[in-house]
């Protein structure tokens, strides 16, 4: 990206929390729709619509082919989604694609990959995903963000504004806390992050 990358991700399919946060520096949107790729075209498009303008970087989690197709800044993959390597190669360099690790492995495979930026988590426990992993914790997230420098590696599961200052990372991405009140949890979380 030339611009700084986002340290805070808000991760959302509902646009009345896009339009909460666009705008804001230091923030990005993450569309996530599970239940169609139809639905999260429409969704992402509506939100580049809104944040194109407010300079507020979208990306969509897991399908390439939804953010090429809406226009967005970037993808996210999971580790069931299409591959980094593949994904570079059909997007080209300027596309920004995140990847989730929980590793150092896996970290630094993804990165020479092409990712550009890494979610590492669960980082503490968390119910807005079924069938997650074991937490892994701030020590071993620290551990990812070691083993990669000069990636940015963003931590999911489980975020408050409270626990922040426990994770050595670049930023942080979240669901359930921008729900309620988008505006004011980001706010929270810009006061904690370093």
């Amino acid at each position: 990206m030339h611009r700084p990358f986002p340290r805070i991700h808000v991760i959302t399919d509902s646009l009345d929390v896009v339009r909460g946060v666009a705008g804001i520096s230091d923030v990005a949107v993450q569309i996530r729709v599970k239940s169609s790729d139809a639905a999260a075209y429409e969704l992402a498009v509506a939100a580049v619509g809104i944040c194109r303008p407010a300079g507020t970087t979208v990306l969509v989690n897991d399908s390439l082919g939804v953010a090429l197709a809406a226009g967005a800044d970037g993808v996210h993959l999971g580790a069931d989604d299409l591959p980094v390597a593949a994904a570079r190669r059909v997007a080209g360099p300027d596309l920004v694609i995140g990847a989730t690790c929980r590793t150092t492995e896996a970290a630094r495979a993804a990165v020479a990959a092409g990712a550009d930026y890494l979610g590492v988590g669960p980082a503490f426990h968390t119910s807005t995903k079924d069938g997650l992993p074991p937490p892994l914790g701030p020590a071993a997230i620290a551990a990812v963000a070691d083993a990669v420098p000069g990636i940015p590696v963003l931590a999911i599961g489980g975020i408050t504004a409270e626990r922040v200052p426990l994770l050595a990372v670049h930023g942080v991405a979240a669901v359930s806390a921008f729900t309620a009140d988008p505006k004011g949890a980001v706010a929270e979380f810009l006061a904690v992050l370093p």
